[in-house]
């Protein structure tokens, strides 16, 4: 019988953490603080994966039923057979989750209960107390791993080639239902309520003056921060700008043709747009039937194909993104910035987790809120373009989306999640992002 079903429930969980240490494991540890400790306490957390846990995840991945081969020569129809099973390969025989683990445990983590949910977060300050403190959020299928690397040069940045003054104090959480953050159990966690709870979350840190920063799902966070307008939020950087007019929509929606008054960029744009409309069929699934996808649940090789193969995921085209987790380039495709335990470590949180599901629902929940679609944000806001993004946001379009805005470049490196293709890149984009707000 599946672990699924026989899953204690919720108070047998607490019951039972309660009666085990604070290293016992991340699920029960969490839970078990959650329960002891008031609504607004802060609460240390240590990630310890039970080595059952990645003995189960080696064994489900030996006994995983292959289907045939693609019908073609190349990645077209999806993931090629042959490359899922030398990723699946290396991923039961070598890879060593424990690294990844020790990386998050060497930095302060801990747990918090936001409008009756736990919500986990990595809170990294400088050793310049007059430091801006930001809020930064991943995005899908990512998690805080993707942040890890523009921790110090965010917070020492001195060492990075700039100034103390460019410095911030970090904190970077787990979205509802993502990582370690609890997994909601009723409906209402999409954008919106994230929002507000991000908002909660720093000013019970104890600070009065913040910004807030995001690419893919993390800048609709950040959006939506900007949008509900805390007088606690300085202004926003995002790298995934919500910049597309509306009448250019309607254009997209309907299939027509670039319309004849675009400049070259805007052009560019629809082009790259019209492109994308027809890579999104897992972002539809998510957003219209999440629950169906049992098999992200159940099978690690059929979450990590999932996770791998949707469009331009993980901020490159998918044959990119497979070279990394092969360690090679194939297909004329190289990997830029990553490698395959980069690839595996996200991969591996979200099974070990158990959030496939609980992430494809993010989509369900906030499927009212188009990503690209023009913002009207009020407050100041910076935008960088990346060209390996899904889209390149033409100046034009941004100045009408963002009302506020006080900085805005096309970085010359780097894709989608460019926190961790391109950490110094990204690093260099917020600190000119925000350094007229300080």
């Amino acid at each position: 019988m599946s672990k699924a079903l026989t899953e204690p429930t919720r108070r047998d969980l607490l019951a039972a953490a309660a009666a085990a240490s604070a290293s016992s494991g991340f699920s029960y540890a969490a839970r078990a603080a959650s329960e002891a400790s008031e609504e607004d306490a802060i609460r240390p957390f240590r990630v310890d994966v039970p080595e059952d846990d990645l003995v189960d995840l080696r064994r489900r991945i030996a006994i995983t039923r292959w289907p045939d081969r693609e019908t073609v020569g190349d990645e077209s129809q999806g993931v090629q057979l042959t490359s899922i099973q030398e990723i699946a390969g290396y991923w039961a025989t070598d890879y060593d989750w424990r690294k990844c683990e020790a990386k998050l445990n060497a930095l302060p983590q801990f747990i918090t209960t936001i409008d009756g949910l736990d919500i986990h977060f990595i809170h990294v300050r400088s050793k310049n107390e007059n430091a801006l403190p930001l809020i930064v959020t991943h995005g899908w299928p990512g998690s805080v791993i993707e942040q890890l690397r523009i921790i110090d040069p965010l917070t020492n940045p001195t060492e990075h080639g700039a100034s103390a003054s460019d410095a911030f104090h970090l904190v970077i959480p787990s979205i509802p239902g993502y990582g370690f953050s609890v997994r909601p159990t009723m409906t209402g966690w999409g954008l919106d309520r994230t929002a507000r709870a991000w908002v909660t979350l720093m000013k019970r840190l104890g600070y009065t003056r913040f910004a807030a920063q995001g690419g893919d799902l993390g800048a609709g966070i950040s959006e939506v921060m900007a949008l509900q307008a805390p007088p606690e939020l300085l202004g926003i950087h995002v790298n995934l700008p919500g910049t597309i007019p509306s009448d250019i929509a309607k254009a997209l929606q309907a299939g027509d043709p670039p319309p004849a008054d675009l400049s070259a960029d805007e052009r560019r744009a629809y082009m790259q747009l019209q492109v994308l409309a027809k890579r999104r069929a897992y972002a539809v699934m998510m957003a219209t039937r999440p629950q169906t996808l049992y098999g992200l649940a159940d099978s690690p090789v059929g979450l990590a194909a999932w996770l791998l193969d949707h469009g331009d995921g993980y901020g490159q085209p998918a044959a990119a993104i497979i070279s990394a987790a092969l360690g090679r380039t194939i297909n004329g495709h190289a990997a830029d910035g990553l490698t395959r335990d980069d690839i595996l470590d996200d991969i591996t949180l979200y099974w070990l987790t158990n959030t496939a599901i609980s992430a494809a629902r993010f989509y369900w929940e906030s499927s009212k809120f188009n990503l690209y679609n023009a913002v009207n944000v009020s407050i100041p806001a910076a935008v960088t373009v990346f060209p390996g993004e899904n889209y390149q946001a033409p100046r034009s379009w941004a100045e009408r989306a963002y009302h506020k805005l006080i900085y805005f470049n096309e970085a010359e490196k780097g894709g989608h999640y460019a926190a961790w293709e391109q950490p110094e890149i990204l690093s260099a984009e917020v600190r000119a992002g925000f350094r007229s707000l300080r």
